[in-house]
């Protein structure tokens, strides 16, 4: 039997390098002749510069001083491809929410400011395109910390300058563009996971925000404060992109992205399935099953996920595909409308509080046990 294992990390718990070596033990532990594909993956959110690092080893890695979704002081790195003048930034490396404790998540002050200054530095390097893996983000400030970074101005009703971050959404009264765009020229693609739109109940705030932190009154707050800061800026680039699919993505910065930088969208999951060969190893091999997996699945799964876009293209080759994940939301027809064979999910009722978390890797090669055994 030959089994393809492309997963993504579990939040908070597994990187993708580590599900898929626990799905490999587990399937060893069934039968122990299978001959195992394996690949990293991931949507364009948490892990996309190690997923193109392992593909692309030859890649510079670049450190700079930047800042981290509080502010703070801190170095993160980016990939540089000095053949193409490209450069690989992932936003949570600088405002991801992994970065915060879980009391310091108070999305009304987080801010991109430091994922700007990244996109600031691979410009000074000399970059003509930049993409910039979005998702895992503490933020919901519509990428102003990011233009600001890059010279635009966000000011009070008294023409004061303001902090660019979720709490000053609804208190800018003006927005000024730079003389002298310092993107001019360069190329700029947000690797984007998700297709919510800015604003509204299915967009930035009333998705995302709840898990940064954010009170019912908060997301009420910054949902009113991305409208607000849609009009203004709509008025200075002439266009109204709040409710383009994906705009709402990492609390709105792919539509700072757009916005404020001209940045074009690319699909994070078959940006990364390209780059991974994945559809050349269906091509070549006869794959008789996929494992897949991450951390959720939910009604947000199919739209753009990792695993809607496995499923996708495995249903063009008749591969079944199973996935592995810590909590599943769908009941049995979610989970056939989403195209999957089966879930194995890591959470039990009666494990203790955090359970499935702490014991994540063995876990999940309890589940892939009990999918090949169960063929």
């Amino acid at each position: 039997m030959k089994v393809l294992i492309i997963p993504d990390g579990f939040k908070d718990s597994l990187e993708a390098a580590q599900v898929a070596q626990a799905i490999k033990e587990g399937i060893y532990q069934a039968n122990e002749h299978t001959q195992i594909f394996e690949l990293l993956a991931s949507d364009g959110g948490d892990g996309f510069l190690k997923v193109i690092r392992h593909y692309k080893p030859k890649l510079e890695v670049v450190k700079t001083a930047t800042a981290d979704p509080l502010g703070r002081s801190l170095e993160a790195s980016y990939l540089y491809d000095n053949d193409t003048a490209t450069a690989y930034i992932e936003l949570a490396a600088a405002s991801g929410i992994e970065l915060l404790s879980k009391q310091e998540r108070r999305v009304m002050e987080t801010s991109t400011l430091g994922t700007g200054k990244l996109l600031e530095s691979a410009i000074a390097k000399g970059a003509k395109h930049i993409y910039v893996g979005l998702g895992g983000s503490a933020t919901n400030d519509a990428g102003m910390g990011i233009a600001q970074a890059l010279d635009w101005q966000f000011l009070d009703i008294d023409g004061k300058p303001l902090y660019p971050c979720g709490g000053s959404l609804n208190l800018v009264a003006q927005v000024i563009p730079p003389k002298d765009p310092k993107t001019k020229g360069i190329q700029i693609i947000a690797v984007n996971d998700v297709q919510n739109p800015l604003f509204g109940p299915q967009g930035a705030a009333y998705t995302y925000a709840k898990q940064k932190g954010a009170s019912l009154l908060q997301i009420e707050l910054l949902d009113s404060g991305l409208k607000h800061l849609n009009s203004l800026v709509s008025e200075v680039i002439g266009k109204d992109l709040g409710e383009v699919p994906g705009t709402g993505a990492a609390g709105g910065t792919a539509y700072g992205l757009k916005a404020f930088l001209n940045a074009a969208f690319e699909p994070g999951t078959p940006f990364m399935l390209k780059l991974s060969g994945f559809h050349e190893i269906l091509d070549t091999h006869e794959i008789d099953l996929i494992i897949t997996g991450e951390g959720s699945i939910d009604h947000q799964t199919k739209h753009g996920k990792l695993i809607s876009g496995v499923v996708q293209v495995a249903s063009s080759y008749n591969v079944p595909v199973y996935a592995i994940c810590g909590r599943c939301f769908l009941d049995k027809n979610g989970i056939a409308e989403l195209g999957l064979a089966g879930v194995e999910e890591l959470y039990r009722p009666e494990q203790s509080e955090g359970y499935s978390f702490t014991h994540a890797e063995s876990l999940v090669t309890q589940r892939a046990t009990s999918i090949i055994a169960g063929l």
